[in-house]
């Protein structure tokens, strides 16, 4: 890739700023009061890909928020490499946490990111790794040195779902027909240590509903004589790990893998500092299902975490009440081999079966998907891992990721195509957290990695 590094010089400025004006969009896909910036946010892309040079791009209306597909193909007889992306955000809450408005994008330098990151809601997830590919099809297409077909398809419901993804991916087989998926969705183990995701955890989310008296009562006139239902939920909620921390639903772990003690070992090999790891979250210590390691217990082990609890009176002062109702949100991370369907209907089961008499429990079922494994000897990974070696200068670290992305699963099922997850935040970078951010050089070396990838796959595939 000649010139690729004096580019990326030349026009860092514009890719950066170009960034920014996207990420001031707030395309929050779970808020329906955000639904005209989600939709002007697909436009944006839309546009951003035609001056790439897309000769082709097309805005998909759903059921939701559309679909971009944008494409640029060179010579049918060449491989095409399909990129998926989505350019909705989760919402920022809570916004007095943030250290900057979420959706005024700041670069400000960090103990990690010396020479600055970009601070706002979607830096990271999914706009600025979104946007390297943009940037990184405009650099081939510019120098002309595109070696292949490219095709992209840029959602804006991962953030809730992806409800009509797979309705798309199904009625349209042949536009998005590829040699390989490229995602940058994930992240690296540190700027130094690059590494490519070869797994995804699976994905079960839930709401739960407990429902007591028929209205809110007066604590001293009921307090002790009527279930109160948020002492009710966190105590079935407590229920749901033992002291070991393992998961007590039925049949929860009878299809988990277990990997071997040698793969095991092999996993232990990734740099990790667990210190530096607990003085980053400021913790004291680490926490989790006895028997494995933290790098285990967050990428090859399934987890129940509430990620949300609510009822009652919460605003300033005091108001004596038994609420009567309570909620929790739940989500499940999943491993190979369990079926998030199958887990939603065991977790329904047991919730329901362990409610005390005196309340109401009902369990809503949100979205899913299944866990991803991706071999490391095919082209494509071999691909991705020169690619990373040709611009870091080390061979990348294959790692198993904690976080899900339920449509690589789809991907596979209904395009028959492998999925190559070439990340590159970090685990600091504050996704779906307040003072989410990018480091300005991942965002570059993006931008300067991905070309390589067409390259190397391109030769490889037709060698």
């Amino acid at each position: 890739m000649h010139q690729i590094k004096d580019y990326i010089n030349s026009n860092k400025d514009r890719f950066i700023n170009e960034l920014i004006t996207l990420l001031k969009i707030p395309s929050i896909s779970a808020d329906s009061s955000y639904s005209k910036d989600v939709f002007n946010t697909a436009h944006a892309v839309k546009e951003a890909l035609e001056n790439a040079g897309c000769n082709l791009v097309e805005i998909h209306k759903t059921a939701g928020y559309p679909i971009v597909y944008g494409e640029k193909i060179i010579n049918a007889d060449l491989p095409t490499v399909l990129v998926y992306g989505h350019y909705d955000v989760q919402p920022p809450d809570p916004l007095d946490l943030w250290d900057s408005p979420p959706f005024q994008p700041i670069i400000r330098e960090t103990a990690l990111h010396p020479e600055g990151a970009i601070f706002a809601r979607g830096a990271c997830d999914d706009k600025g790794q979104m946007y390297m590919h943009v940037k990184a099809l405009e650099f081939m297409v510019k120098t002309d040195q595109l070696p292949c077909n490219v095709k992209f398809m840029i959602e804006g419901e991962e953030e809730i779902g992806s409800d009509n993804l797979g309705i798309f991916v199904a009625n349209h087989k042949e536009k998005l027909a590829n040699d390989i998926i490229l995602i940058s969705d994930t992240g690296m183990i540190a700027n130094d240590v690059p590494s490519i995701t070869t797994g995804l955890r699976g994905l079960s989310y839930v709401e739960v509903e407990v429902t007591g008296p028929n209205r809110d009562l007066h604590s001293g006139l009921y307090g002790g004589a009527v279930a109160n239902p948020i002492n009710i939920l966190t105590k079935m909620i407590t229920s749901l790990h033992d002291e070991n921390n393992r998961i007590t639903i039925p049949g929860f772990y009878d299809k988990v893998e277990e990997l071997s003690p040698a793969e095991r070992t092999e996993m232990a090999k990734a740099p990790f500092d667990l210190d530096t790891y607990k003085k980053a979250l400021d913790i004291e210590s680490v926490y989790g299902e006895k028997g494995y390691s933290t790098n285990e217990r967050n990428s090859i082990r399934p987890t129940l975490d509430v990620n949300g609890i609510w009822g009652g009176y919460t605003g300033e002062g005091a108001k004596t009440v038994i609420a009567s109702k309570a909620y929790a949100k739940i989500s499940m991370r999943l491993v190979p081999d369990q079926d998030w369907k199958e887990i939603t209907e065991l977790f329904k089961i047991h919730f329901e079966s362990i409610a005390p008499t005196g309340v109401k429990v009902k369990v809503i079922p949100h979205h899913g998907g299944q866990a991803y494994v991706t071999p490391i000897d095919t082209v494509g990974y071999t691909a991705a891992s020169k690619a990373y070696e040709t611009t870091f200068g080390k061979k990348p670290i294959p790692q198993r990721g904690g976080g899900s992305i339920p449509i690589v699963a789809l991907f596979e099922q209904e395009l028959e195509s492998k999925t190559i997850l070439m990340g590159f935040g970090l685990d600091s970078d504050a996704i779906h957290s307040p003072n989410e951010h990018f480091g300005v050089w991942n965002y570059l070396k993006g931008i300067e990695t991905i070309p390589y990838f067409y390259q190397y796959f391109t030769e490889m595939s037709t060698s």
